[in-house]
């Protein structure tokens, strides 16, 4: 059976979904990835050759960072304040960085477990410049889940 094209697999439409609502102004992620440690078992076969295998260990806590034009929206801002103040219970949260297609239909999810904001970061500000102010959320995961 062949594998059919995502036609709609852009870059440029996503969001962060967290405790159900989504956040769409965001306007990059960056290091959403999964890691796993390597175990290696070195051991010989019956017939006496030496083979080195690799298994598959314990998985890695991650972090992304999420980048959005500043903005009214106290959302990024609760949730520091929270963290910051140690209320770790109320931070620590299962949330979903989601592609779209064309048609603004949801084509894969990137599931965050146990995500709590790590650092903020207020783009640079200069007298007589045009460019827009952002700000870059750092985001500290458990576990990531392609769903």
């Amino acid at each position: 059976m062949p594998l059919e094209a995502l036609d709609g697999a852009v870059g440029h439409s996503f969001g962060l979904e967290v405790d159900g609502v989504m956040i769409k102004q965001i306007t990059e992620v960056s290091g959403l990835k999964f890691e796993q440690d390597k175990i290696e078992l070195k051991e010989n076969t019956p017939d006496g050759k030496f083979i080195l295998r690799n298994l598959p260990g314990r998985p890695k806590a991650g972090q992304l960072t999420l980048t959005r034009a500043l903005t009214d929206d106290k959302s990024f801002d609760t949730w520091i304040k929270d963290s910051r103040f140690g209320k770790m219970s109320a931070v620590r949260k299962t949330g979903a960085v989601v592609v779209f297609d064309y048609e603004n239909n949801p084509i894969k999810r990137y599931k965050l477990i146990n995500a709590w904001p790590s650092g903020l970061e207020i783009g640079a500000m200069k007298a007589g410049a045009t460019d827009v102010l952002t700000e870059k959320l750092t985001v500290a995961f458990e576990e990531l889940q392609v769903e």
